[in-house]
C-alpha cells in the first residue's frame, strides 16, 4: 500500500505540534481492512501481504514521506479547564488528497506514548479499538458525519488496563484533527498571532470560500457552529450519546471524533448514561445540545482575538451567534424529526406533535429505533410491530392518530411514505446487549461475531432474512449498561 502524502500541516504550522515515534509491536496482526474506504482514499494497493499491512498501520514500519507528529490541544473536561492535553495515544502519520480532491489525515490512535501522553501508557486495548472501528462505521452508514476507520491491527501486546488486555491500533482517517480544543491551546499559552494562524490554516484546508468574507474568523464560527447543530440533531435522531463532549473531542470540521464510551440508546429515557466516568450525567443524551451550546461558546471565546483582529465590532457579531444556538438547532432538529416521521410538509403543530411524542416514549419505555420502523410499518397496514413495543396496544393511540391526521393532511401515498421514512429510520445499530459479547469473543481470539455485527451495521436501512436478532432490544430485565473509555 502506497501513501503519496501531501503533509500541509506539517509543512506550514510548525509550534503547532511535536514530533514523535511510535511504539514498535512485538507481533503485529491484521484484524480488520476497510477496502470500500480505500478506494474512496484513491490508495494505491499492490501485492502485499497482510503481515507487510499490520506492520504499517501499526506503527511497526512506516511508510516514505510519514510526518508523525503529534498535535498540540487542550480542552474542558466535563467543564473544567486542563491547560495541555494533546495527542497521548495517537500520532498523524500523514495526509493524502483523494482522487476527488478531499485531504484526509491518517492517524495511528493507541501506536505508544507522546510528549503529551502525561505519564501513560499511549497504548489501546483491542475492544476499544474495534468498538471505534464498528461504531464509527455504523455512523458513516447512516450518513452521520464521522471519522472512518481504515483498519484496526493487534500489536501482540499486553495493554493493562482493569486487567491485561492484547493491544490493538486504530487507523483512524479524518478530514482534519483540528478541535475546539486546538484553538484553546493557542489561545490561552500563544495569543492572537498563533489563534489567526490556526484559523486561516483552518480555512484553507475546509471552507476556502470562507477567505473571502469581511471577517473570516466570524465566517468560520458560524460555518462550525452549524455544523455542530445539525451534528448533534443526527447523534439524537439516530439515539446515539457520545458520552465525553469535551471541547477536545469537537472537531471543527463537524465529523464525530473519539468513541469511547459512546453506545446507542435501547428503550427511549432522556437521561440516559452509558459513561463510567459521568456519575452526573454532564453528556446524557438529552442534555447533548445544551452541551454542545456550551462548547461552542468556548470556541468563540477562543476565537475572538482573530475575530477582534479583523475587526472589534464583529466581537458582538460571534455574541450574536452563540446567542442563536438554541434556536438553530432546533431548526435543523425539526428537519430531521419531520424525515423521521414521514412529515412531507411543514406544519404549525410538528413541534408540538415531536416534544410530545419524546414524551410518550419516555413514558412507556418504548425502544427508540424500533419505533419509528414501527411507525413505517403502520403505514403499510401493520400495527403488530408498534403494539410489541408498547405495554399496551392502545398505549399511544392518542398520539398515533394525531400523527395520522399529519399524515392524511399531507396528501402523499402512505406507501411511499413508508418507504422514504424506512431510508432515514436505520433498522439495525451496533446493540449494546450483542456489540459487549462481540468484543470479548474479539479479545480471546474469536472475530466471527464482530464481523457479522459490523456486516449488519454497514447496512442498516435495508432488512434481510436471518438478522431480525440484530434489530431487537436487548433484555428489558438487564442490568445498567456502562461503556468505559479505554485509556
Amino acid at each position: 500500500m502506497r501513501f503519496t502524502f501531501d503533509n500541509s500541516f506539517k509543512a506550514s504550522m510548525e509550534g503547532f505540534y511535536t514530533p514523535a515515534e511510535p511504539a514498535k509491536p512485538s507481533a503485529p496482526a491484521l484484524l480488520v481492512f476497510n477496502h470500500p474506504l480505500i478506494k474512496r482514499l484513491g490508495l494505491a494497493v499492490g501485492k502485499e501481504k497482510n503481515d507487510q499491512f499490520a506492520r504499517i498501520l501499526s506503527g511497526g514500519e512506516l511508510p516514505e514521506g510519514a510526518s508523525l507528529l503529534a498535535f498540540a490541544y487542550t480542552g474542558h473536561q466535563f467543564g473544567h479547564f486542563s491547560p495541555q492535553l494533546g495527542d497521548g495515544r495517537a500520532l498523524l502519520l500523514g495526509e493524502i488528497v483523494a482522487p476527488d480532491g478531499a485531504r484526509f489525515d491518517i492517524q495511528l490512535k493507541g501506536s505508544g506514548p507522546t510528549p503529551f501522553s502525561r505519564g501513560g501508557d499511549g497504548k489501546a486495548a483491542m475492544g476499544p479499538v474495534l468498538r471505534e472501528y464498528l461504531v464509527s462505521e455504523a455512523m458513516a452508514a447512516m450518513g452521520v458525519p464521522t471519522t472512518r476507520s481504515l483498519a484496526a491491527v493487534a500489536t501482540g501486546d499486553v495493554v493493562q488496563r482493569d486487567r491485561g488486555h492484547p493491544g490493538a491500533v486504530l487507523t483512524r482517517v479524518a478530514s482534519s484533527h483540528i478541535r475546539v480544543g486546538s484553538f484553546q491551546f493557542f489561545a490561552a499559552h500563544f495569543g492572537v498571532d498563533h489563534v489567526v494562524k490556526l484559523s486561516d490554516y483552518t480555512i484553507w484546508r475546509h471552507w476556502p470560500e470562507l477567505a473571502e468574507a469581511p471577517n473570516p474568523h466570524l465566517a468560520m464560527l458560524d460555518r462550525v457552529i452549524d455544523l455542530q447543530c445539525a451534528l448533534i440533531a443526527q447523534w439524537m435522531g439516530v439515539g446515539f450519546i457520545h458520552g465525553v463532549m469535551n471541547t477536545d473531542n469537537v472537531a471543527v470540521s463537524g465529523e464525530t471524533l473519539d468513541y469511547g464510551p459512546c453506545a446507542f440508546m435501547d428503550r427511549f429515557a432522556a437521561n440516559t448514561v452509558f459513561s463510567s466516568i459521568d456519575p452526573h450525567g454532564r453528556y446524557a443524551y438529552g442534555r447533548q445540545p445544551q452541551i454542545m451550546h456550551w462548547n461552542m461558546a468556548r470556541f468563540a471565546e477562543a476565537l475572538l482575538p482573530a475575530i477582534h483582529s479583523v475587526s472589534p465590532g464583529d466581537v458582538e457579531g460571534a455574541k450574536a451567534l452563540v446567542d442563536a444556538i438554541p434556536g438553530r438547532f432546533r431548526a435543523h432538529w425539526d428537519r430531521l424529526m419531520r424525515a423521521k416521521l414521514g412529515l412531507a410538509a411543514r406544519g404549525a403543530h410538528d413541534r408540538a406533535l415531536v416534544d410530545d411524542l419524546f414524551a410518550e416514549l419516555e413514558t412507556h419505555s418504548v425502544d427508540f429505533t424500533s419505533f419509528f420502523r414501527a411507525l413505517a410499518m403502520l403505514l403499510r397496514g401493520d400495527g403488530a410491530r408498534l403494539a410489541q413495543l408498547l405495554p399496551t396496544p392502545d398505549a399511544m393511540a392518542p398520539w398515533v392518530a394525531r400523527w395520522w391526521e399529519h399524515i392524511e393532511s399531507d396528501g402523499v401515498s402512505p406507501l411511499v411514505r413508508a418507504d422514504a421514512m424506512d431510508a432515514v429510520n436505520p433498522l439495525y445499530i451496533p446493540r449494546n446487549h450483542i456489540i459487549e459479547p462481540a468484543l470479548e469473543a474479539a479479545e480471546a481470539g474469536d472475530m466471527g461475531p464482530w464481523q457479522a455485527l459490523l456486516e449488519v451495521a454497514q447496512q442498516p436501512f435495508v432488512a434481510r432474512p436471518g438478522l431480525e436478532r440484530f434489530a431487537e432490544p436487548g433484555p428489558i430485565d438487564a442490568a445498567p449498561y456502562r461503556t468505559f473509555c479505554g485509556t
